[in-house]
């Protein structure tokens, strides 16, 4: 029976969050009232917020998956492999696999949905708070090889770093440039980042 429960929860989860992109993609985000969004998926206001404590919520759970990533990289790495190496390989093989959180990802709704969160002061400011967990939890995992400081500061310049990378791709992607011409340039722009943390680390 929990089993069930958690299933259609997560139904009304998705749905909700569905109906919610799918308004804000067509008209802006601070266009779609939360009371019409509930509408769109069928469930009440008190409902809506049961699910997405804040408005922002809706756009932004579609990256929670990444949420804590780089702490699990860290601490999933293998046997003899520093934890900046396996960070690297972790999100080059992002870039080969089109993860749209890398930017490297030409799919319309892709797209316009990094359009909208760039372009949105609130979306811009709840990410940042998403970012600090993250930070926070891969220096914990750094904090398991290196000292404190070490860890709390590296954590916030990988992770500066992959925001800085991310962004940029898009950015070049959504100037129309195509996307077997962004990738060799996303690449070495990655491989050169790493390298400068790498070298920061001597």
């Amino acid at each position: 029976m929990t089993g069930l429960r958690e299933l259609q929860r997560r139904r009304v989860h998705e749905a909700i969050s569905a109906a919610a992109v799918a308004l804000f993609l067509e008209r802006g985000f601070d266009e779609v009232p939360v009371t019409e969004i509930a509408a769109a998926a069928g469930v009440s206001k008190p409902t809506l917020f049961k699910y997405f404590p804040a408005k922002e919520d809706l756009v932004l759970h579609r990256i929670a998956d990444h949420e804590g990533e780089a702490a699990r990289v860290v601490r999933g790495r293998a046997s003899g492999e520093v934890p900046l190496e396996a960070l690297r390989r972790h999100f080059l093989d992002g870039l080969a696999g089109r993860d749209p959180v890398t930017g490297l990802n030409d799919h319309p709704e892709v797209m316009a949905f990094h359009r909208m969160v760039f372009s949105t002061p609130s979306l811009v400011a709840r990410l940042f708070q998403h970012m600090s967990r993250d930070e926070r939890a891969l220096a914990e995992a750094l904090g398991e090889s290196m000292d404190d400081l070490t860890a709390s500061l590296l954590a916030a310049q990988v992770l500066a770093a992959q925001r800085v990378l991310a962004r940029r791709n898009w950015q070049l992607l959504a100037e129309g440039r195509p996307l077997r011409e962004v990738e060799p340039e996303a690449v070495r722009a990655a491989e050169r980042a790493f390298a400068l943390l790498s070298a920061g680390r001597r």
